[in-house]
């Protein structure tokens, strides 16, 4: 399954190939090579703190005359005859001639004001991050083994990887997954990942961890976002179902909804809102769900 995702992956400009045992060991040193196969890499692949790039963001967009209310709760989506005539929230309500579903997990409660529904379920995910500590590896570190664990409760996939001040950041998805908003850690966590993580890496033995957060994952059926207009609302736009990824995604997506804004569409973007719309067929899934 692998060495078809890089196939594809290649045919779309991605420098990616897939290494054998050896390379892989060279890459992760004291990587735990009982069972390992080999394994995907993309070189040029980073990393960046989302809370410095979210600063960034926010701080040159007030450059740019962009408006904040924070604290309001959107109560509703003004709309007439199918069109979108502005926001209410619990404070205030404001015109506007667009408004942009961006609510990650929540989105589905946004799309109901309009009378969509929109299949967009949010999951739980616990992240930690370690103490900073000298650089032993460069490359994100993706387990996608599934493992049982009667203790503290099943997992598919995790990764982590080690970013520029040394701290090690780490993430995985629970089995069977946590639907809901509750975004309080768990008990289990950390036993869970710790043990798969040391037994695929055992210098991570003695780092100590820092802290650890849970998010949402706002999923969607297909394992893909959900894009663009809808046919019966004019003014309203969906960004919604990032599944995760949405900082990774989140840049070229507003480029892609800026130009949709300002009916400067290209071809190919007219594809990707082609197999993003609302009301697709969800069929098919995700190859690494």
């Amino acid at each position: 399954m692998l060495k078809d995702t890089v196939r594809q992956q290649k045919e779309y400009g991605l420098d990616i190939n897939f290494l054998d045992k050896e390379k892989i060991k060279e890459l992760i040193p004291g990587i735990n090579s009982k069972d390992l196969l080999g394994g995907t890499y993309s070189p040029k692949d980073g990393n960046a703190s989302p809370l410095l790039s979210l600063h960034s963001f926010y701080r040159k967009s007030k450059e740019l005359e962009a408006e904040y209310k924070f604290n309001e709760k959107v109560i509703d989506i003004i709309t007439k005859d199918k069109a979108v005539l502005g926001v209410k929230t619990t404070k205030a309500e404001y015109k506007t001639q667009y408004v942009i579903n961006a609510a990650g997990g929540h989105a589905k409660n946004i799309g109901n004001m309009i009378d969509i529904d929109l299949p967009v379920i949010p999951e739980s995910h616990e992240a930690g991050i370690t103490e900073p500590v000298k650089r032993f590896f460069s490359t994100m570190v993706i387990d996608i083994k599934p493992a049982t664990d009667a203790k503290f409760g099943n997992s598919k996939n995790y990764y982590f990887y080690q970013n520029k001040e040394g701290k090690i950041i780490f993430c995985l998805t629970p089995e069977p997954n946590i639907p809901g908003l509750d975004r309080r850690e768990t008990s289990s966590y950390l036993p869970q990942i710790s043990k798969r993580m040391v037994k695929l890496l055992p210098r991570l033995m003695n780092i100590k961890i820092r802290r650890t957060w849970r998010g949402l994952y706002p999923m969607t059926p297909d394992g893909n976002p959900i894009i663009g207009k809808v046919n019966n609302i004019e003014g309203y736009i969906n960004a919604v179902g990032l599944c995760g990824q949405g900082f990774m995604l989140g840049p070229g997506l507003a480029e892609l909804l800026s130009r949709l804004l300002t009916d400067k569409l290209n071809a190919k973007d007219k594809e990707i809102l082609n197999e993003l719309v609302y009301g697709r067929d969800f069929y098919k899934v995700e190859d690494l769900k």
